[in-house]
């Protein structure tokens, strides 16, 4: 049985966060190649959104926010990271 999918944090959520985020300190290519997992626990505190999962592309605002990441997923893996 397939685990439901994290949820990203929203900027509401990550504003609260006592830690901030942790992926701060690396750069987003850091990201590239880890699961989906460690992804996530590594954007702990972070704004961030799943923008494609295996081809299907998913709903994203357009307002541009520097500290907000975009992630795409490909077979359990990260693929790529963009910022805004």
């Amino acid at each position: 049985m397939d685990e439901p999918a994290p949820t990203p944090q929203t900027e509401a959520h990550a504003s609260n966060a006592s830690s901030g985020c942790a992926a701060d300190k690396q750069e987003d290519s850091a990201l590239v190649g880890k699961t989906e997992q460690d992804a996530v626990a590594m954007l702990s505190g972070c704004v961030w959104r799943i923008g494609e999962r295996d081809g299907e592309q998913f709903a994203g605002t357009m307002d541009y926010q520097e500290a907000r990441r975009t992630l795409g997923i490909a077979a359990g893996k990260v693929t790529w990271v963009r910022r805004g």
